[in-house]
């Protein structure tokens, strides 16, 4: 009898003991495991608050209380702060009246307004971060890295933007804006988050360095003078249409003159 009931005990207590094990293993992870990483502010800091109050002052109305979105605006929950200070330090955004496609404009936002509105949006879900000057800058490039840059430039790019940067028409009222003067930093971010038509150029398809040797390789070009007639760097497009007026243009008076003065001598 006396067997049986240490028998029957000793069953009882080994959940018991692997629940004990178990626990402890918890507690020791939980002492020597690093501290997690988190990927968006959780809304308690100063700056975080401040970027909510303005964001529903000034945001609201289009992108929703949270910015959940709504029909006048899109949601932004996982946009990242990268695209806040895109939009809002180009002028972009807030957009007074919908249209077709948000121009850059005149900022009236402080630096340290734009930092407390992406901060704040930053909380809503992960997304790219404000990017550091090394991930954007062109400086210090080599002739290799800047070629390298032209060519993705001219893979990637030159179809909306044109083979140097000048913009171009797109369809249903929208257009690629020029790049002439917009800074490495906002280069980047316009890659990474994608603004209105733009595709996203993730760090999977465009690594930094690539993102680098296309600001340098456009500043470099901005840079130097231009020579002859540019026809708005437009390409073959402005060039064959001169090209059409004048040259097509001229033939037609020509034969005109021509006719009228065979008319005459006869």
């Amino acid at each position: 009898m006396r067997f049986l009931t240490a028998k029957r005990r000793g069953r009882a207590a080994r959940p018991a003991l692997l629940v004990m094990a178990l626990l402890l293993m918890g507690a020791l992870y939980a002492a020597v495991a690093p501290a997690a990483r988190v990927s968006a502010d959780t809304g308690s800091s100063q700056q975080v608050a401040e970027g909510k109050a303005l964001f529903r002052v000034t945001c609201s109305s289009c992108h929703g209380m949270n910015g959940e979105g709504t029909e006048q605006g899109p949601s932004l929950v996982g946009v990242g702060a990268a695209a806040v200070d895109f939009q809002v330090s180009t002028g972009r955004m807030p957009m007074a009246n919908p249209g077709a496609q948000a121009p850059r404009k005149h900022n009236t936002y402080t630096p340290s307004e734009i930092a407390a509105l992406a901060a704040f949006v930053a909380t809503l879900g992960p997304g790219p971060a404000i990017p550091l000057p090394e991930q954007y800058s062109g400086e210090g490039l080599s002739a290799e890295e800047l070629a390298k840059g032209g060519e993705l430039f001219r893979t990637n790019c030159s179809a909306c933007h044109n083979f140097e940067g000048a913009g171009g028409a797109l369809p249903n009222g929208k257009y690629a804006p020029s790049l002439n003067g917009v800074s490495g930093k906002h280069i980047w971010e316009a890659l990474r988050t994608g603004p209105q038509q733009m595709p996203v150029f993730s760090s999977g398809v465009l690594v930094d360095d690539d993102v680098r040797a296309i600001v340098g390789y456009l500043e470099t070009l901005h840079a130097q003078p231009s020579s002859g007639l540019t026809f708005g760097a437009l390409g073959p497009v402005a060039e064959g249409l001169f090209a059409w007026i004048i040259g097509i243009g001229g033939l037609c008076l020509l034969a005109v003159w021509i006719a009228a003065k065979g008319a005459r001598a006869r």
